[in-house]
């Protein structure tokens, strides 16, 4: 059971993921509307940092591991990882263009 267990808190961090993919930065924008989201990037954020945090270091401590097993699990953490990236980035540059254009304060 102790061998698994990593793969359990994988297993849950699933959902934690799954939102950190699919939530938008800009809900308005989305809709289509032209209007600032000020607590979308953050809402984003909330759940995207525990989540890389969770699959990158589950996917270098299965890589280290060895076996062939593991290092699949390695490959999906690393997927899984990566595809989270692009909605991080598109929330650290919506907040950064807020605060430079002066929107969402107070």
């Amino acid at each position: 059971m102790r061998a698994f267990a990593p793969y359990l808190i994988l297993l849950l961090a699933m959902p934690l993921a799954a939102v950190a993919v699919v939530l938008p930065v800009n809900v308005y924008r989305a809709q289509g509307i032209a209007a600032p989201d000020c607590d979308g990037p953050l809402q984003v954020l909330i759940f995207a940092v525990p989540a890389i945090l969770i699959y990158g270091a589950g996917a270098l401590l299965a890589y280290r591991a060895g076996r062939r097993f593991h290092r699949l699990a390695s490959l999906l953490c690393l997927i899984i990882a990566l595809a989270m990236v692009p909605n991080i980035a598109e929330a650290v540059h919506e907040l950064y263009r807020y605060a430079a254009d002066g929107e969402c304060q107070g």
